[in-house]
């Protein structure tokens, strides 16, 4: 690839992915933090070139759900072509806003502190701060309030069992709702995904690992518009962990058929299945952190092309989990300036030497990474 100095920059020679397939080759015109115009024939005169070799270039990836924990995950994120980041639990507030709006590195969003019951395990996860804990229906306004005193962009529930009861869920989504707040709940068995659902939270992470979901859930799930972002990068490890299988052993490789009774990674691999069939929105999360005291730590970055991957084994296309990563979390997250390729949007790309929709561990292959017009700051 050649560059020469220039006041905008040029990307030239690359095919865009366009939803099942790709773009004739093109160029992809920046100016500053926006895409300006897309073309096969725009002018190079006065911008810095760079020339794509005839490779793809996608929209920054999003990944969404991660832990952050310092300026170095940024910098991993980045690398593997995650231009924003949507975290689901990072504290102290000094830290998080530390970590928003730097140049040249993966953008965020946080809940900040996520919401948990006394003596549920979340609660003893090392080094979580009291303002997390609820105790009942009556502490969720000021739960809410604090979150978004604190710069929250949406607010993360925990629903386990022990954990926060029907009840108090009910009245933090409700004291979020009244604040115009997106709400996520944590769910990774059968019983706290139907609470969830039932105290109408928009956003369900995790997938079951006790049992498949059942029918009455998806259904319901897909009637009143919920959306899932399954992790299962992560449930595969805890699977691992626990169960002593995941994706890569016989459970999930033999397919639904061969799946064996009880607990374990097939349970979730089916259920998304389920999901993406009945029309839930699914979106590409990992749930990587480096957190002490829990389940299984994730790598930033790189399992987000993992997930991606798990993603297609459990029925969604290339085009489909790409999408995951891409425009429906950029939808269902409220940010409207990205997760396409077009005019006027953030310019966040990633140009990879492959064809993920031919085989979607191409997406891997990342050679460059623009967050809003600016190349990768990495160290």
């Amino acid at each position: 690839m050649t560059e020469h100095e220039g006041s905008q920059l040029l990307i030239r020679g690359v095919r865009l992915v366009d939803g099942p397939a790709l773009s004739h080759r093109t160029s992809v015109l920046v100016d500053g933090a926006r895409i300006a115009a897309i073309g096969p024939d725009l002018s190079t005169a006065g911008r810095t070139v760079v020339d794509g070799e005839d490779g793809v270039l996608l929209p920054g990836l999003i990944d969404a759900h991660v832990h952050l924990h310092g300026e170095e995950n940024l910098e991993q994120l980045v690398r593997a072509g995650i231009t924003t980041a949507l975290d689901m639990g990072c504290w102290p507030r000094e830290l998080v806003d530390e970590l928003r709006g730097r140049p040249g590195l993966t953008d965020i969003r946080s809940a900040g502190v996520p919401a948990t019951a006394p003596g549920s395990a979340h609660s003893h996860i090392p080094g979580r701060p009291d303002a997390a804990l609820v105790s009942g229906p009556a502490d969720a306004e000021t739960f809410v309030r604090d979150r978004l005193a604190e710069g929250s962009d949406y607010l993360k529930l925990i629903a386990d069992v022990p954990g926060l009861d029907q009840p108090t869920l009910d009245a933090l989504v409700s004291a979020a709702r009244r604040q115009g707040q997106l709400t996520v709940a944590h769910a990774v068995r059968l019983i706290p995904y139907q609470m969830a659902l039932a105290a109408g939270a928009d956003v369900i992470t995790h997938a079951p690992l006790d049992a498949i979901l059942d029918e009455a859930t998806v259904a319901a799930l897909a009637a009143r518009g919920r959306v899932v972002v399954p992790t299962l990068t992560m449930m595969d490890a805890v699977a691992t962990r626990f169960f002593g299988h995941g994706a890569d052993g016989a459970d999930g490789a033999r397919g639904d058929a061969a799946a064996p009774a009880g607990p374990g990674y097939h349970n979730a691999q089916r259920s998304v299945g389920l999901l993406h069939r009945a029309g839930v929105p699914i979106l590409a999360g990992t749930d990587a952190n480096a957190t002490v005291g829990v389940p299984a730590n994730i790598s930033h970055g790189p399992s987000l092309h993992r997930e991606l991957e798990l993603l297609v084994r459990a029925g969604l296309s290339a085009a489909a989990a790409i999408s995951a990563a891409t425009s429906l979390p950029a939808r269902h997250f409220g940010l409207s300036d990205r997760g396409a390729i077009r005019p006027g949007l953030r310019a966040d790309l990633v140009l990879i030497g492959g064809d993920p929709l031919a085989d979607i561990t191409d997406s891997r292959r990342v050679e460059r990474v623009w967050c809003a017009g600016l190349p990768a700051t990495t160290s």
